[in-house]
């Protein structure tokens, strides 16, 4: 089980937002290079950035402090980002920067092509962010409820040569009111393609549920909040994940 660090960056910060409320952010640092090189050192083996600007102006915003992450970390550990990829363009230029996978969400949502374009084109490095809440799909930095239904879109995803999907339950984002295991392993069981977990970890009895039914194709969890305010050390909740994963 992955345990990964996220990274969200607004305005240049390394911040957390309550439920995707741009309003409602807290700045953990103001050196997102030195973040990413703390969870590195505390042993993460991947991290997720976003750039929050970005998701919102359909652009990227924070190239800067994203290729400042990214010279930090080096060749040591695979590196994912969402936000405001919207074309093809963007995604080659990230991948050559050194980005291992690209998150589409919203343009996936709404412009399938681009995401079958993109998974024809950069075949190994797509990946799907889905942001729902009752099994409805959001999109527009959560925004826009659709009629969507997650696994619906999930599958059809899926078919088009994703690698993963990351299901995150917005109504528990930043909330710390613990994963909604049984929305994530229902969407797990529906498909061939990992599924990595995120909206609301609280604590390692999250992660003990989720290492549970890793077998049902849980390939990890996006680390947010906790992680920042101390509800959960990641090294130690990595280690526990380990042995638990034998």
């Amino acid at each position: 089980m992955l345990l990964i660090p996220a990274i969200d960056l607004k305005d240049g910060h390394c911040v957390r937002l309550q439920q995707g409320d741009m309003r409602a952010s807290t700045t953990f640092s103001d050196d997102p290079a030195a973040m990413a090189r703390r969870w590195l050192d505390a042993g993460a083996r991947r991290l997720h950035l976003v750039d929050l600007n970005g998701a919102f102006a359909g652009k990227p915003v924070n190239e800067g402090a994203i290729k400042s992450i990214l010279r930090a970390v080096g060749d040591d550990i695979p590196v994912q980002l969402g936000g405001g990829i919207r074309d093809l363009d963007t995604i080659e230029r990230y991948l050559d920067d050194g980005l291992s996978y690209v998150i589409i969400g919203t343009a996936a949502v709404k412009s399938p092509g681009f995401l079958k374009d993109a998974c024809s084109a950069f075949g190994g490095h797509i990946i799907v962010g889905l942001d729902a809440r009752d099994g409805k799909v959001a999109t527009d930095g959560w925004s826009k409820l659709t009629g969507h239904e997650v696994i619906d879109l999930a599958k059809k995803f899926e078919d088009y040569g994703v690698e993963a999907v990351i299901y995150t339950d917005i109504g528990r984002d930043g909330m710390l009111t613990g994963i909604n295991i049984e929305a994530t392993v229902r969407l797990a069981q529906a498909l061939t393609i990992p599924v990595i977990a995120s909206g609301g970890l609280a604590g390692i009895a999250d992660i003990e549920e989720l290492c549970a039914v890793q077998g049902e194709g849980i390939e990890g969890v996006i680390c947010g909040r906790s992680i920042y305010n101390g509800d959960l050390d990641f090294a130690a909740a990595q280690q526990r994940a380990d042995e638990l994963s034998g």
